[in-house]
């Protein structure tokens, strides 16, 4: 009698093949019977009402209403008839260093610290000094330009 050319490990894995084999068609055939059963694409839709909540229940055509399209505003309104903001500000010279050619200036309104550079000067600065200044905006924050001294 011959012995048989399978070992244990190949009896193994071949059981172990056969195993998944049967679990993958036993998924297949219950997703089979779970969308037959009514879990079909309906049963995942949902809609929005409208409060802009998700529900899972269609909307009352009944209470649709009547847009029309002239009646959208896409831009920002404009401004009633307002007095245009003085860009001009006052201010005390916090720190200038004429080598490197910047500075900053402590805004009298708001504190707030707005850094210059000697480009943007009219009149020569030193610390202390009393100035008048517009704010601009650059891509590091606030700028002061057109700088010159308080008369």
């Amino acid at each position: 009698m011959a012995r048989s050319q399978e070992t244990f490990n190949k009896k193994e894995v071949r059981s172990k093949k056969e195993k998944k084999r049967k679990e993958k068609e036993q998924k297949r055939l219950e997703r089979r019977a779970v969308s037959k059963d009514g879990n079909s694409l309906d049963d995942m839709i949902a809609y929005v009402d409208e409060n802009g909540n998700i529900t899972s229940t269609p909307p009352d055509l009944t209470l649709k209403r009547k847009v029309n399209a002239e009646d959208i505003e896409i831009s920002v309104p404009r401004r009633g008839a307002e007095a245009p903001e003085s860009n001009i500000r006052k201010g005390i010279v916090s720190f200038f260093n004429e080598s490197k050619g910047y500075g900053f200036i402590r805004d009298l309104d708001n504190q707030q610290s707005i850094f210059v550079h000697a480009n943007d000067l009219l009149d020569a600065i030193a610390e202390q000094n009393r100035v008048t200044f517009e704010v601009e905006s650059s891509h590091k924050g606030p700028k002061a330009v057109r700088v010159k001294l308080e008369r």
